[in-house]
């Protein structure tokens, strides 16, 4: 029985351990709705932001206080397209911008409505 007990112990430990991060995926998301629009590829009056999907892939702790942050971005626009982003970028508890965005296009869906 302690074996067991010392099992599960040592099985839950390291999840209690892991860092949220701040929650910055605004910065991010404003950058790729500027990113598509200067690359020509969608303007940012026509995406529909209500559809917009945001999933935090990773936030691993770096030095003081500093997360670099991993976020998949699926935007949609008002006929139905949807772009899908994968973003880099640092950020602080005290500061969403600690760095610049690195965007990554992976997808782009277009609607045959």
């Amino acid at each position: 029985m302690k074996k067991l007990l010392l099992v599960i112990l040592l099985a839950v430990l390291p999840i209690l351990s892991f860092a949220k991060g701040p929650d910055c995926d605004s910065w991010p998301m404003n950058m790729s709705e500027g990113w598509l629009q200067n690359a020509g590829i969608v303007d940012i009056i026509n995406l529909d932001e209500s559809k917009t999907k945001i999933t935090l892939l990773a936030s691993e702790k770096k030095a003081k206080g500093l997360y670099t942050q991993i976020y998949h971005f699926i935007f949609y626009d008002k006929i139905g397209n949807s772009y899908e982003i994968i973003t880099n970028n640092d950020a602080s508890y005290e500061e969403c911008s600690m760095t610049g965005v690195d965007i990554y296009l992976i997808s782009k869906s277009v609607s045959n409505k």
